[in-house]
């Protein structure tokens, strides 16, 4: 049992120092955020629009939420939702915090305590009617919205932006919603 503990405590050192790694391109600029995020203005339910492939998601085919809240302890309850293919729901429950300094732009979320990951959102409608979030590395991406349907027009344009912060739009994948 000792062995299995320390086999498990070596591989959460190695996955928690490569989270901390420069991304791989030192000529990249640093990833912005937006200036500064309302909490109360963000918390509820968000429909993932689009994202980058990832591992954390590969069964999820359709429907994808994030819902966020508020707890007592200040910290904010993170609920991911999808459907997979055969029509079974996944959720995932997890929760963040805010880096401080941050002007709440910079969260760090954990679906398995103590390994944490970034949640930064780089752009954010006026009205927080969409949000796209990433993190330094530029390995993640998503493209939420209040509602599971967006107008190609803002798509274009959030996507045009999302390449001004060094992300690849052609390596974005479409969520797909039935509602």
């Amino acid at each position: 049992p000792m062995r299995h503990l320390t086999h498990f405590v070596a591989a959460g050192i190695l996955a928690a120092f490569a989270t901390i790694l420069p991304p791989k391109s030192s000529a990249q600029q640093p990833l912005a955020t937006v200036p500064s995020v309302d909490l109360n203005r963000y918390i509820g339910r968000w429909y993932e629009l689009a994202r980058y492939p990832n591992r954390f998601e590969r069964n999820c085919d359709r429907d994808v939420t994030a819902t966020y809240a508020v707890r007592p302890d200040g910290k904010i309850s993170v609920v991911n939702a999808c459907y997979s293919a055969a029509g079974k729901l996944n959720s995932a429950n997890g929760w963040a915090r805010v880096v401080e300094g941050s002007s709440n732009t910079k969260l760090k979320v954990t679906f398995f305590w103590p390994f944490f990951g970034d949640y930064w959102i780089i752009d954010l409608d006026p009205a927080y009617q969409y949000a796209v979030i990433g993190e330094p590395s530029r390995k993640y991406l998503w493209i939420l919205s209040r509602s599971p349907h967006m107008d190609d027009a803002l798509y274009a344009q959030i996507l045009a932006r999302i390449a001004q912060h060094g992300y690849d739009p052609a390596r974005i994948e479409r969520t797909r919603h039935t509602q």
